[in-house]
């Protein structure tokens, strides 16, 4: 038996490695008996994060509780890893950081499966977020670990972290290639192993107390962990890459930033990523640039550039002024080398040996809960159908999407009781066109689409807390003809700002937090109260589209669903069912949220996402 001591919170724990059968029969005697006192620390250590990757391995488990830990040496096979296996399966209750990472580990390399690890697990990290949401760069302490064990149990908690990378650089290794380097019975590597377990232990009770204390709903904690394992099982499932198409569209948005980069030296712009020098050359081209950096540079960012080349945040002509071919070269040029880095080159280096991708999918990743997904897939365009054309539904399947209709405008109308907005929304039918109706109120009948633009942005302004400057890049409109929308949309629509300072008065009285619909605990920043109508909306649609994946599991539609995709999910269904099983997604993610009917609607594509985008397959 290897056998290491450490200290945490002042207290004297003990990691044990078990070497041979002997050994393991101690580890057995400590499991009952740690089982009979209540959940059990469970962790894996791996040879990296890519789980599906060829090569991939199960190095360690760990077991735990406050004091003691048995770190079993998987990797060896045999006994040690029959002992593993068994173990997890007579645990009654177990307790995982980041519990979706170590389902899917020991789903795919232990013959764990998911659904039975997952209803008797608690996360954590799910417990953290519920207590605060916030990242550091946010002013919170995050969600990893070690943060937060140095803030909750020890402050010298992520001391063993330090000290293994240190181990790392010693043996040559990287942080990315230490973990599958590092020797199996190194001191620092097993001693990482068992704290991480004991860690976990100690955390748990003192967040469950927190929780208790600040009132948050155990049944919020439960949903999340819903959440949690239906992302799992999507991820499990994972994405059919269409490779052919993936390794042309690489070389051809080679071509394309290759393209727009002769452009951009025309003007003289060697570099469309120097941001000195396409700042220079706009001056030079006669362009008034006014945003500037946090180091005082002047900005060429996204936003700056898109109304230059007279394009909205969806790339769509806006027909505002004369396009500038510099901006638009810069753009274009930069999403090409990007999309082909980020999207095309990744689709084929990153598959597993079925040919699917397997992004994980985050269902806490913003403030408000809302979810994301790796590999750049919920930051595309809604436009644009050039990437989402490489992935497929499966053979005989078709894609089809489902997303609420409208639903920030509908969130506001309802959490703010905007009375001619919820009449709206109430009476319009399926047609119903929330901005028209609103230009039509403050216009009359003769409104026309510009009408509709502008107060479209002024609604959205609402919604994301956008000014008047932002609102008009995005429009295309000048800021006093946006000003004036926004005014006009407060007359009609008094109950947002009213809801705004009643929400802020609250998150004032509450320490700096406002709590969502569902409880949630919403931090705000002092000098960005006005942003409680954004953190409001977004959380109450996050937690519709949960409640939606609810009743899509209910109905017995998991085993299609491949993404949540802000307010869609995106699902590969039978192409001879698709008709009935769309109109069971489109009743799913139907429903009320104080009297305002949030709906949606279900798109039938063909083999690829990006026929859904106006793809041709």
């Amino acid at each position: 038996m290897l056998t290491y001591r450490h200290s945490v919170a002042g207290d004297a724990v003990t990691v044990n490695v078990p070497e041979d059968t002997a050994d393991l029969k101690k580890f057995w005697e400590w499991l009952y008996r740690a089982r009979a006192r209540g959940p059990i620390a469970l962790d894996t250590e791996t040879s990296g994060l890519s789980i599906y990757s060829p090569g991939y391995g199960l190095r360690t488990v760990q077991f735990g509780d406050a004091h003691e830990a048995w770190v079993l040496l998987y990797e060896r096979g045999g006994w040690h890893a029959q002992y593993a296996r068994e173990a997890i399966q007579r645990c009654r209750e177990v307790l995982i950081h980041n519990a979706a990472f170590d389902w899917l580990v020991l789903d795919a390399h232990a013959d764990i499966p998911l659904e039975d690890l997952a209803p008797y697990t608690t996360d954590t990290r799910i417990l953290a977020a519920l207590i605060d949401p916030r990242q550091p760069s946010e002013g919170g302490i995050g969600t990893a670990l070690k943060p937060l064990s140095a803030h909750w149990v020890d402050p010298a908690a992520p001391d063993t972290q330090s000290g293994l990378t240190a181990v790392f650089r010693s043996l040559g290794l990287t942080k990315e290639t230490g973990w599958a380097g590092i020797p199996l019975t190194h001191p620092t590597y097993l001693l990482y192993a068992g704290l991480d377990v004991i860690l976990t232990a100690r955390l748990a009770p003192v967040l469950r107390r927190e929780l208790d204390r600040l009132g948050v709903r155990p049944e919020l904690v439960a949903y999340e962990h819903e959440i949690a394992r239906m992302c799992a099982v999507m991820q499990r499932t994972g994405l059919l890459v269409d490779q052919p198409y993936a390794v042309d569209l690489a070389d051809r948005l080679a071509e394309e930033a290759a393209r727009y980069g002769v452009v951009a030296a025309r003007y003289g712009v060697t570099s469309v990523g120097s941001p000195v020098q396409v700042a220079e050359a706009l001056v030079g081209m006669g362009e008034r640039l006014t945003e500037r950096t946090k180091s005082g540079a002047l900005s060429t960012d996204k936003t700056v550039l898109l109304p230059l080349a007279d394009l909205d945040r969806d790339w769509q002509r806006i027909g505002a002024r004369t396009p500038n071919p510099l901006a638009d070269a810069v753009l274009r040029g930069k999403r090409a080398a990007k999309w082909g880095v980020t999207y095309a080159e990744r689709f084929v280096s990153k598959l597993d040996a079925a040919g699917r991708l397997h992004s994980t999918i985050s269902p806490l990743a913003a403030r408000t809960g809302r979810m994301s997904v790796t590999d750049g897939l919920h930051q595309l365009p809604s436009s644009d159908h050039v990437i989402r054309r490489a992935i497929l539904a499966e053979p005989g399947h078709v894609m089809v999407s489902t997303d609420f209709q409208a639903v920030e405008m509908r969130v506001l109308a309802s959490l703010a009781k905007v009375r001619r907005m919820t009449e709206g929304f109430v009476n319009g039918g399926s047609d119903f066109d929330i901005h028209m109706f609103t230009a039509r109120l403050i216009k009359g009948e003769n409104a026309t689409p510009r009408h509709r633009k502008l107060f479209k942005g002024a609604g959205f302004g609402k919604v994301y807390g956008g000014g008047i400057r932002t609102i008009a890049k995005q429009t295309g409109a000048e800021e006093s003809e946006i000003a004036q929308a926004v005014a006009a949309y407060d007359r009609i629509f008094p109950e947002i700002k009213r809801a705004s300072s009643r929400w802020q008065r609250q998150a004032f009285q509450n320490g700096m937090v406002f709590l969502s619909a569902t409880g949630r605990r919403l931090p705000l920043d002092r000098d960005r109260t006005y942003s409680v109508v954004n953190y409001a909306c977004q959380s109450a649609a996050r937690d519709l589209l949960g409640q939606a994946m609810l009743n899509v599991q209910a109905a017995g539609l998991l085993e299609f669903c491949r993404l949540p995709i802000h307010d869609e999910l995106l699902a590969s269904v039978p192409q001879r069912d698709a008709a009935e099983i769309a109109r069971e997604f489109e009743r799913c993610m139907s429903m009320d949220l104080y009297g305002v009917p949030i709906v949606a609607d279900a798109e039938i594509g063909g083999r690829s996402w990006g026929s859904l985008y106006g793809a041709d397959y």
